[in-house]
């Protein structure tokens, strides 16, 4: 395989990275900065974002949003060059393919829900009250429709009614008294 073609495993990575829609073939201007910092391009001294950014403007076609993978390793030759001056642009160009080659997206600083007190009290459905009170059972899952619509009690007693059932017992267990 050749060096120039190795980096494009990882184009094609970054390229469809957040995007369901992406084919791979072109990368986006979010995705190309992406790549720069997850890969160790950006050193923050001699490249920061805005260069990236500013080589991302040049190397795409006037109109484009996207660049392709030959514009792609345009922009890194461009780089590199930037990025490891004392070397000679064919050798700054291989070591900037060492640092993207083989590389993935990295998926950091994914948002975790934080257990405030205020909203803890708020969910907290032992404390509600009311016709809210009502849609729960004693565990405080949801009763689901149950809770929200009123369902007709067909049982043929008043409702709260404590001994719904009972008569049903009392008559079958009285003992007749002989006449």
């Amino acid at each position: 395989m050749k060096s120039e073609s190795k980096p494009y495993f990882s184009f094609r990575r970054f390229a469809i990275h957040g995007d369901t829609r992406a084919t791979g073939r072109d990368m986006n201007g979010k995705n190309w900065s992406k790549l720069c910092k997850d890969c160790g391009v950006i050193d923050g001294k001699s490249i920061t974002l805005t260069d990236v950014d500013i080589v991302f403007s040049k190397v795409k076609n006037k109109t484009a949003r996207t660049i392709t993978y030959s514009q792609f390793k345009e922009a890194l030759a461009e780089l590199a060059g930037k990025r490891f001056k004392d070397k000679s642009s064919e050798d700054a160009a291989q070591e900037v393919y060492r640092m993207i080659e083989g590389k993935s997206p990295v998926i950091s600083g994914v948002t975790k829900a934080v257990a405030s007190p205020t909203v803890s009290r708020l969910t907290d459905t032992t404390k509600f009250t009311g016709s809210h009170k009502e849609r729960f059972d004693e565990t405080g899952r949801g009763k689901g429709k149950a809770g929200r619509v009123e369902m007709v009690d067909k049982s043929g007693y008043v409702s709260g009614y404590k001994h719904a059932g009972s008569y049903e017992k009392k008559v079958s267990k009285s003992p007749q008294k002989p006449m």
